[in-house]
């Protein structure tokens, strides 16, 4: 029987996406109404010229182009990843990152203001390009590491749920021994959920599922992360048990109960834990193959 921890991630991975997508809309939303509000003050309340719907232009603008452009974070991130073994070498391209995303944010937002002042019948005011974009540039190299900060809360609290595996090491050899020679495939897994320890059996996974710098394992109903890219960890396991049917899918034949075809040429592969896996119909015929 599942722990309520994984049936709860279970129920959430089909809302995945929605949810993701909804946690960037509610946070950029509340910084157009608090933005807006605030600066609609500062400028003593239409005092000063400003009509009231201009902070309102300026920082919707500013926000959307900010949401359009985090997707594209996401990806750097995932070419370049920050974490211990690699921050090193990469920094230097996240640095470059902040500036192309300034750039960007800027050229959207003016663009997108541009648009706002011509329907509203006002015209719209150009400022200094250098100044701007210095001052554009502070800010938002705040918000590309902001950006970041919440990317890795995120994965660390999945990652801390769903539990992360690893081969494991060779065992110690006694002093003077000869090392013994290294496993061509792992035949177990060590995996860590909530500071438990247990092993997975390499023969109980059902399939596979690429995930940025991860794949994930998915064994007797339970999902784990490990962090490798598909093609690589495919090359560990036993080619005539493991299969890819799919640019981001693999799965372990003996788990399969059906194959069911549809009509733009691909396959539904249903699993015997119930769930369904995509077969591409660039690998059907692998599939079949490795199956026949």
């Amino acid at each position: 029987m599942d722990d309520p921890t994984m049936a709860l991630l279970r129920r959430y991975q089909p809302w995945r996406r929605f949810a993701e997508v909804a946690f960037w809309a509610v946070v950029l939303g509340a910084q157009v109404v608090f933005n807006s509000t605030v600066t609609w003050i500062d400028l003593g309340r239409g005092v000063n010229g400003h009509a009231f719907w201009e902070p309102w232009a300026w920082e919707i603008t500013s926000n959307l182009a900010v949401g359009l452009l985090i997707p594209c974070i996401v990806a750097f991130e995932r070419r370049f990843p920050l974490r211990l073994a690699t921050a090193p070498r990469n920094v230097g391209a996240h640095v470059l990152g902040s500036l192309l995303f300034c750039l960007a944010h800027v050229a959207v937002t003016q663009a997108l203001r541009y648009v706002a002042y011509s329907l509203m019948g006002a015209p719209f005011p150009v400022p200094g390009r250098l100044l701007t974009l210095a001052y554009e540039y502070l800010k938002d190299v705040r918000s590309y590491v902001l950006i970041l900060i919440a990317l890795f809360s995120y994965r660390f609290v999945l990652l801390r749920l769903q539990g992360e595996a690893r081969v494991l090491d060779a065992p110690e050899s006694p002093q003077g021994d000869p090392p013994p020679a290294p496993a061509s495939r792992p035949e177990r897994f060590l995996v860590r959920k909530l500071r438990r320890e247990f092993l997975i059996a390499a023969a109980d996974i059902d399939w596979l599922q690429a995930q940025g710098n991860y794949i994930g394992l998915r064994v007797n109903g339970h999902d784990y992360l490990l962090r490798s890219t598909l093609s690589d960890f495919l090359g560990q396991l036993d080619p005539a048990r493991f299969v890819r049917v799919h640019r981001s899918y693999a799965v372990n034949l003996d788990r399969i109960a059906e194959i069911e075809p549809v009509d733009s040429g691909d396959a539904r592969l249903q699993m015997k834990d119930g769930s369904v896996v995509p077969c591409s119909r660039r690998y059907r015929d692998a599939l079949g193959a490795a199956a026949g």
